[in-house]
């Protein structure tokens, strides 16, 4: 008979603590992507550079604008031979690329999102700052690092590149340190290390390093000259200021 209760209490316990986990995970996830979108709105200047298995470097710069959690606008400045190639992400999960070179915007598929972003060791869906909470179910796998909070991430749609994101996030804040990327094949391909600060009362990234483990080839962004809450019109984020 004892042991049947304790079999039974166990039981009980299980059965409360997984929902509780299920919820702390969503609303840690949650947590993350309304920093990462606190401000009303956000422009930069980005440096972005390149380098490949022998330690060759390529530099871009470019500008960003971001308004909301679902808005942002992503356009090349340097060097000529990419100036101009702009992205812009809407609600939905809408992506549209400009190609001057070709002179109108196209609406990237879900399938496009996974390819990567001119080049670059991101896809375009990691540049398109869609909410992770939006893309993926969390689970907690580490609660007990007094800094850190352990996450796995998987998917919502088939149709995303990896097949799991381990995330550590830091305990106080709510930003990612890190993330550890696994494609379809569930191997271990990619690494973001993040470094973010404050400005004001906001925090952001201020350099993100993706590194494709495999190749050997990494892209860093670094964000420069950033500013907040400038009142950025609506008018920025359409299609007809993408092909300006």
């Amino acid at each position: 008979m004892n042991l049947k209760f304790i079999a039974a209490f166990i039981g009980i316990i299980l059965f409360n603590f997984s929902p509780l986990q299920a919820q702390s995970a969503e609303a840690l996830l949650q947590n993350m992507d309304l920093l990462i979108a606190a401000p009303k709105d956000k422009e930069a200047s980005v440096l972005m550079v390149i380098t490949d298995k022998s330690g060759k470097e390529k530099r871009r710069e470019a500008s960003l604008k971001q308004k909301g959690k679902f808005k942002k606008l992503y356009r090349y400045t340097k060097p000529e031979k990419q100036a101009g190639i702009a992205t812009l992400s809407l609600p939905d999960g809408i992506i549209w690329l400009y190609m001057p070179a070709f002179g109108k915007a196209i609406r990237i598929s879900l399938l496009s999102k996974s390819q990567a972003f001119t080049g670059t060791d991101f896809s375009q869906e990691d540049m398109s700052g869609i909410p992770y909470s939006d893309r993926y179910h969390p689970i907690i796998i580490n609660a007990d690092d007094p800094d850190f909070y352990i996450l796995e991430l998987t998917p919502k749609s088939k149709k995303i590149k990896y097949s799991k994101i381990i995330l550590t996030m830091d305990k106080t804040n709510y930003y990612p340190i890190k993330m550890e990327y696994f494609n379809n094949s569930n191997k271990y391909f990619k690494l973001a290390t993040y470094k973010y600060e404050k400005q004001n009362k906001y925090w952001y990234a201020k350099e993100v390093i993706m590194e494709s483990v495999l190749k050997e080839h990494s892209t860093s962004i670094l964000l420069t000259e950033v500013k907040f809450d400038q009142g950025i019109s609506d008018d920025v984020f359409t299609i007809e200021y993408l092909k300006q």
